[in-house]
């Protein structure tokens, strides 16, 4: 089935749902048990712990979070406890079930970036948000539309079965490796030096673009955000053109995106030319640095920015081109000695990453044979 939202039709949420607000539960309220407790944050859909408190909420709806994680929507089959951070969707729609949860979910997020700390996706706003999605249509391909308005004042309604057969339609191959945990290298860190991120990359602050204010009549462009999904891209976008009409260039394939702010230090490696939202800085490398050595320096940023960095605190925007750093395997010669590079391009004492290991550990890894 092809996904051309080009003949989609917009309808305002709260014209599909019933939104309901979760109850605050803090930490030392929580007591130990089964039942799911949503938060508002990025992954494990959205369960931030399981507690013995009853539910709040039924099953078969979608959580929404309007503060933290802004933005972060899950369909949840069972019965929980939301936090008050987050918002509950419960569906107008008899047939409401799994796939079509999911669906909604995904269209949901596209539209978090619109929203953020200072703009909260608040009841209110999210009543009247206006999402896309596929509308119903007549045998003869025209548009149906229902006398008794119920989902749009147009008399839109939403082909609730295409979302669903959609749905089951992806069909996915499972990812299997060669590899195994008992093939990797020994990462002894000991041995490591200390590098700043600016002398071993070049580090930009993105081109600062809102993607709400996007267009999207060709989309072909990775827009990569301040999120820990999808590899950080929010979506694809038009070329975009400035004042002049001429084109404003996206960066290329194989650079680094952090974010400075959101899902604070999420790094990727960005496999396509890409745009990007404000508070996120790209890094560029030497061309003899492969994507596998740069999978290895994504993972050092995220574990570094994780403790030591904050929003309205120690914020990663004002270090990560001065004193922001971690340790890094070091190329040695064949008696072990450190390799001194004379001219110091990558640190004062002259210590030289040694990118052919980072390579060759991320390519030990289980799966690491797929990149």
């Amino acid at each position: 089935m092809n996904l051309n939202t080009t003949n989609w039709k917009e309808f305002v949420l709260g014209r599909l749902f019933v939104i309901k607000k979760g109850k605050r539960l803090t930490s030392a309220e929580q007591e130990d048990g089964g039942n799911n407790y949503i938060g508002a944050i990025d992954s494990n859909n959205g369960i931030a712990n399981h507690i013995a408190q009853a539910p709040i909420h039924k099953g078969n709806t979608i959580s929404l979070s309007y503060n933290g994680s802004v933005g972060e929507a899950f369909y949840q089959k069972d019965p929980y406890w939301a936090t008050d951070d987050v918002n509950v969707l419960y569906s107008k729609y008899e047939g409401f079930n799994e796939q079509i949860g999911l669906f909604i979910a995904t269209v949901l997020r596209q539209e978090k970036y619109k929203f953020s700390y200072g703009r909260k996706w608040t009841l209110d706003n999210m009543n009247i948000t206006i999402i896309k999605l596929p509308a119903q249509r007549n045998d003869d391909g025209t548009i149906y539309l229902d006398t008794s308005k119920k989902y749009s004042d147009d008399g839109y309604v939403p082909d609730w079965e295409w979302m669903d057969k959609y749905i089951k339609s992806i069909h996915h191959v499972p990812l299997t490796t060669k590899n195994s945990n008992n093939t990797i290298s020994e990462l002894n860190t000991n041995e490591w030096k200390y590098f700043l991120l600016k002398n071993i990359c070049s580090i930009t602050m993105g081109n600062k673009m809102d993607y709400s204010a996007m267009s999207f009549d060709d989309p072909h462009i990775n827009f990569v955000g301040r999120s820990a999904d999808n590899n950080g891209v929010a979506g694809k976008v038009d070329l975009v053109t400035d004042d002049k009409g001429d084109i404003v260039k996206p960066y290329k394939a194989g650079c680094i995106t952090v974010a400075l702010g959101g899902s604070l230090g999420s790094a990727y490696l960005q496999v396509k030319d890409f745009y990007t939202s404000q508070n996120v800085s790209v890094l560029e490398f030497a061309e003899d640095v492969s994507n596998s050595a740069k999978l290895f320096i994504t993972t050092c940023i995220m574990n570094e920015s994780r403790y030591k960095y904050f929003p309205f605190g120690r914020e990663l925007n004002t270090h990560i081109r001065t004193d922001f750093g971690f340790a890094l395997p070091i190329q040695r010669n064949a008696v072990g000695d450190p390799i001194i590079d004379e001219s110091h391009k990558y640190s004062s004492q002259g210590y030289v990453p040694d990118w052919m290991w980072m390579e060759s550990y991320i390519k030990e890894l289980p799966y690491g044979d797929k990149v």
